[in-house]
């Protein structure tokens, strides 16, 4: 057994108890509300991974086991920590206490009840279909994720469509197909990819707004390949 398995083991017996006691209280529609602060970084749809991997199927899935998931850290894979409730309570609570060394950009949720919740909601969400019959709804989590944090860029409208991209000296131009002009600080634009079904189609990249105060913009393109053909140094 490694150092790391071994302090994951001796962490879990010492938090069983209080776990259990937690779960039973759960209330999976105060949890939803909580699951909004995890949706930015994670999926309720199987093997649709974002900064972090799908949550779809996850009780009794080992930690960094996901086949579609390549960014898991050395010390989650190597921890034999098996997902269910009472792990699941105790990752919650402190991500670096149940695995040190992993790199989930998470401190945790302190309040015990608002963890339950959570657990709650995403024994539900995450059993095998329930995203389907999200989706067939057209609400819940499902819903948000279809028109918020990640949205379809296959077909995107002209004023999301670059035409061209522009730099010079600490700026870059973009033109959208609907013949607008956007001027952004070189640092305020970040220049992304996305290979995934929502991603754009080749050469066809998207404009998608990532500030609250329209400075900042993202332009992703489907390859990386492309980045550096579509930006003209043109001042």
């Amino acid at each position: 057994m490694t150092a790391i398995r071994a302090a994951t083991t001796a962490f879990f017996a010492g938090i069983l108890i209080a776990s259990q006691a937690h779960a039973a209280d759960g209330n999976a529609t105060r949890g939803q509300r909580v699951f909004r602060a995890c949706e930015v970084c994670h999926s309720l749809e199987p093997n649709r991974n974002m900064t972090g991997p799908s949550l779809a199927d996850l009780w009794g899935r080992k930690a960094g086991s996901l086949a579609s998931f390549d960014r898991y850290s050395a010390p989650l894979k190597a921890s034999g920590v098996v997902w269910n409730d009472d792990t699941l309570s105790a990752w919650i609570a402190d991500p670096q206490r149940v695995v040190p060394g992993n790199e989930m950009p998470f401190e945790g949720i302190k309040d015990a009840q608002q963890r339950a919740d959570l657990v709650a909601f995403l024994k539900q969400a995450t059993k095998p279909g329930a995203a389907s019959a999200r989706a067939q709804r057209g609400g819940g989590m499902a819903g948000m994720m279809g028109g918020g944090q990640v949205p379809n860029l296959k077909e995107v409208k002209p004023a999301n469509l670059v035409r061209s991209i522009t730099y010079c000296k600490d700026s870059y131009t973009v033109t959208t197909a609907d013949g607008q002009i956007h001027k952004f600080w070189e640092r305020n634009l970040r220049l992304k990819t996305d290979s995934s079904a929502d991603g754009p189609v080749k050469g066809a990249p998207a404009l998608v707004g990532a500030g609250m105060a329209g400075d900042r913009a993202d332009v992703i393109f489907a390859d990386p390949a492309e980045i550096s053909a579509a930006i003209s140094p043109k001042c």
